[in-house]
């Protein structure tokens, strides 16, 4: 073998490895794409998108009914972190200190331990607020708006002393929500759109509809969905997700409506610190445990860790699931972004696809 034959089989070889993983890699991830296929084959999913951003490359598929993967999904609680991304706009402005007492901003929010609760124990559900009000139920049937929500949750019974435990809690992120409102001076829907949806160009998300049709939306499947959506009774259609009341509202525990590529688009932004909508120190923050002692570990707005994600991701994963059977997650150690979009209620499957896919994912890109 004379030297340019040498030195061009070692190039050959050269680009041939990356090639090769390349597409070793999309057949993995082909894999993942197949429980979907098979879920909406079968009848179990109705619609489903999956979009994985994995460092430079992404993978994208729609199933079912779903047209693209533009397609828009109600998110449930993956709202939640893009809640509190709105809120910490305002953090970088100097607006608020997360030490803050809630009540300095709801002047209402006082009386026994209330008086205590911060701002910063409002994102990490230790504030002592319930999931959902008593009353939740009752509220929907009337069409009730957001504001009334927003005054029971501030006068409910506390379940605990703020800070000695933790319980999950929308209504927490609610109030999280009403602080930002009260600070801008803008109704929360319009805020968060101009704080994180235009900045990080989300061009398929709302707060409730927004400026798109009822029609755009991927109807979720509404049996087995969750107990505080109605879990399937025929009887709630008037109030459970797919009604025009609960899709308009725009809780902003559980009601925004976004594609996957727009999902993933806010996660970049904490997986790459672009200091788009917050700040990279403020992203870093949120990404930080801020619950003591043996509570369960989480950031602001953020699961963190890798529960966070699959088996196989790192100890820096950060992510959040939805009720209404949408799952994401971003781990900085392989730079990979997972959004998993269904229409099947997160109780409706055991083990629900989306856990199968992620799974799936995470060793698809270990």
């Amino acid at each position: 073998m004379n030297r340019r034959t040498f030195l061009q089989c070692g190039l050959g070889t050269a680009w041939a490895a990356p090639v090769i993983a390349a597409v070793q890699h999309r057949e993995k991830l082909d894999g993942a794409a197949d429980v979907l296929t098979q879920a909406a084959a079968a009848g179990q999913v109705d619609a489903a998108v999956l979009y994985v951003r994995h460092r430079r490359s992404v993978f994208a598929r729609s199933f079912g009914s779903a047209r693209s993967a533009d397609d828009l999904f109600v998110l449930g609680s993956i709202s939640k972190p893009m809640t509190v991304t709105a809120l910490m706009t305002l953090y970088d402005q100097g607006k608020f200190r997360l030490d803050d007492p809630v009540r300095k901003f709801l002047p209402e929010f006082t009386g026994t331990a209330r008086d205590r609760i911060t701002v910063q124990q409002l994102l990490t559900h230790v504030s002592g607020l319930p999931d959902q009000l008593p009353e939740n139920v009752a509220l929907r049937k009337r069409h009730a708006p957001l504001s009334e929500f927003v005054a029971r949750a501030i006068r409910t019974p506390l379940l605990f002393e703020p800070g000695s435990r933790y319980e999950y809690s929308s209504m927490a992120i609610l109030l999280a929500a009403e602080v930002a409102q009260r600070i801008s001076r803008t109704e929360f829907a319009s805020f968060i759109e101009g704080a994180v949806f235009r900045p990080l160009e989300m061009n398929h998300s709302a707060l409730g509809l927004g400026r798109f049709p009822l029609e755009a939306m991927m109807r979720c499947q509404a049996e087995n969905a969750a107990p505080e959506s109605g879990g399937g009774d025929p009887a709630a259609a008037g109030w459970d997700w797919n009604s025009p009341y609960w899709r308009r509202l725009g809780a902003p525990w559980g009601g925004v409506h976004a594609s996957a590529p727009d999902v993933a688009r806010f996660f970049a932004e904490f997986l790459d610190q672009q200091g788009k909508a917050v700040r990279p120190q403020t992203a870093r923050l949120m990404l930080r445990n801020h619950n003591s002692g043996k509570l369960p570990p989480r950031g602001l707005g953020f699961a963190i860790g890798t529960p966070a994600g699959s088996p196989g991701c790192s100890a820096a994963t950060f992510g959040h699931s939805g009720s209404s059977g949408t799952l994401a997650w971003a781990d900085p150690q392989t730079e990979t972004i997972c959004v998993v979009l269904t229409t099947l209620p997160g109780r409706a499957g055991h083990p629900h696809p989306r856990t199968l896919v992620s799974d799936r994912v995470a060793k698809a890109v270990a």
